[in-house]
């Protein structure tokens, strides 16, 4: 009876997560077929959909562990595991991905993207083996041999990276600073900027003080916010002047936030197979949890 209750469990919260995962890749597929793609340059504020190549950006960066260059990489390090004479696994013992800013270009103008949560699907990806927890490049080979030979620890690296030049598919929250693009409150810069000031009470003092009498009156603390309103709108300006850099990040609202070497239509085909496989796990998963319950009627 114990038994037929954790069966019953386990497929039923099996049929749940598939479910949840069908639901949610078809969601992607949707979100990527209705955003239309747009340029850098005209692109409106808010989530939209980009396409175009990769460029140095920020600069280039090394790969942790096959030390080529990229603009973005990812790894996972993954130990063989002997828990009896013939049972073995791989148990993942250190992972990572790089911060750096991606830079894309269409044309039209760049493009920064802040990887951070996106979910990034490279053209290249790298799976070897070896001895040595970090592996050096040149020793790949010689490690796997020695792993086979003396029968010390042997673990699987994986890297993923994006490289410039690559296509980049991108879609995600655009968002654009400098060039007149900034939303601006005036009485809440005036209000940061008066906080400010007050940090340094005595330099406050010094200012604003007229008759230096150790404290502001209400007609000297109206000049200090008079003088912090024309010190808000001068750094206004000065934003304003500056160049428009466009950005893009994880969207706020959950729409999905993805960055490929792949075209559009790939990446939903994509989706929309593990739509369908995540479909038939949870109708499968829910047959099993029916069959089990009617055997306990």
């Amino acid at each position: 009876m114990v038994g037929l209750s954790v069966s019953l469990a386990a497929t039923s919260l099996v049929s749940l997560i598939t479910g949840w995962w069908s639901i949610n890749n078809l969601k992607k597929a949707r979100y990527l077929l209705d955003t239309p793609t747009s340029k850098i340059r005209s692109a409106a504020q808010g989530y939209v959909e980009l396409y175009g190549v990769l460029k140095e950006g920020e600069g280039l960066l090394r790969a942790p562990l096959s030390d080529e260059q990229c603009v973005w990489w990812s790894f996972a390090i993954d130990e063989q595991i002997q828990s009896g004479k013939d049972n073995k696994r791989w148990q993942q013992v250190e992972k990572g991905a790089s911060a750096a800013y991606v830079c894309l270009s269409d044309g039209t103008g760049d493009c920064l993207i802040d990887p951070a949560g996106a979910q990034v699907i490279p053209m290249t990806k790298q799976v070897w083996y070896g001895s040595a927890r970090h592996p050096l490049k040149e020793q790949m080979r010689k490690n796997f041999l020695q792993s086979m030979l003396r029968g010390v620890k042997r673990y699987r690296y994986t890297e993923q990276r994006l490289h410039v030049s690559e296509p980049l598919y991108a879609i995600g929250d655009f968002f654009t600073r400098g060039g007149g693009h900034d939303a601006f409150d005036v009485t809440a810069s005036q209000g940061a900027i008066v906080r400010e000031w007050k940090s340094d009470y005595q330099g406050l003092l010094r200012r604003f003080d007229r008759d230096r009498n150790g404290q502001l009156d209400e007609q000297e603390w109206q000049r200090v916010r008079d003088s912090a309103k024309a010190e808000a709108l001068r750094l206004h300006r000065l934003r304003s002047a500056e160049p428009a850099q466009h950005y893009l990040r994880k969207p706020q609202e959950g729409q999905p936030f993805i960055l490929s070497s792949y075209g559009e239509d790939d990446i939903a085909k994509r989706f929309y197979w593990q739509a369908i496989l995540g479909a038939v796990l949870c109708i499968t998963s829910a047959l099993g949890a029916a069959y089990i319950i009617n055997t306990q009627l």
